[in-house]
């Protein structure tokens, strides 16, 4: 015999909460940012906790909203495809040329795309999920390292920032490909301009943010279906 007393609790991913529970983790969560704030002095840089804040945020979203796994790598897909239009747009109609750090992450985000739109047409099971996560984890973790060090040369005094390197082609025309990477990594002058911010956050920080939450999203889809 089947206890129906359980039945459809194993349909469910998370744990349940009763909402009284999440209005009070939501008030711990205020009373502790509001704690941090103090603690961190009103000169503090508070980039880095908003990015702390949003990735825990969308991260959460994304498991919350989790669909079936072959349905969430199109729509992950989607969402690289529309960062990397979105990132057109800004350069050729607004006209916000890209650093080279910009463009590495740029790469990232089509090598990411690229993985969760062969992983929907395989469809796999939690054996290919595994392998896909890990390839998201080595290409997002990229994405993080040159998103994180150019929110770090954002964070710059105007009197420690880098002098203007030469451009990203006429690099790649010249040197190495490993020097090329050494040199942009170490980030010149136009890597620590802010052209463009949303909710205190510039778009390098935004990206870390995605990659973040894209690398979290590829793992938990490894539990998500049978």
């Amino acid at each position: 015999m089947v206890d129906q007393s359980g039945e459809g609790m194993s349909d469910s991913r998370y744990p349940s909460l009763t909402w009284p529970w999440v209005g009070v983790i939501l008030c711990l969560a205020l009373l502790g940012q509001e704690y941090m704030l103090q603690a961190a002095g009103p000169n503090a840089p508070l980039t880095l906790y908003r990015i702390v804040l949003m990735s825990v945020g969308v991260s959460s979203v994304a498991l919350v909203l989790l669909p079936p796994r072959r349905i969430a790598y199109f729509l992950a897909f989607f969402v690289c495809a529309t960062l990397v239009l979105y990132a057109l747009y800004l350069q050729y109609i607004e006209g916000l040329e890209p650093c080279p750090l910009c463009v590495f992450q740029r790469i990232c985000v089509i090598g990411m795309g690229i993985v969760f739109l062969i992983a929907g047409f395989h469809h796999p099971g939690r054996g290919g999920a595994t392998v896909y996560a890990v390839l998201q984890l080595l290409i997002g973790g990229a994405g993080i390292a040159f998103a994180g060090r150019q929110v770090w040369l954002q964070s710059l005094p105007p009197d420690q920032v880098p002098s203007c390197s030469m451009g990203l082609n006429y690099m790649l025309d010249t040197l190495p490909f490993t020097d090329v990477l050494k040199k942009v990594f170490e980030g010149s002058g136009e890597c620590a301009e802010k052209a463009w911010e949303f909710l205190h956050l510039s778009l390098a920080a935004w990206m870390l943010v995605f990659f973040i939450a894209i690398i979290a999203t590829s793992f938990a889809l490894i539990r998500r279906d049978p």
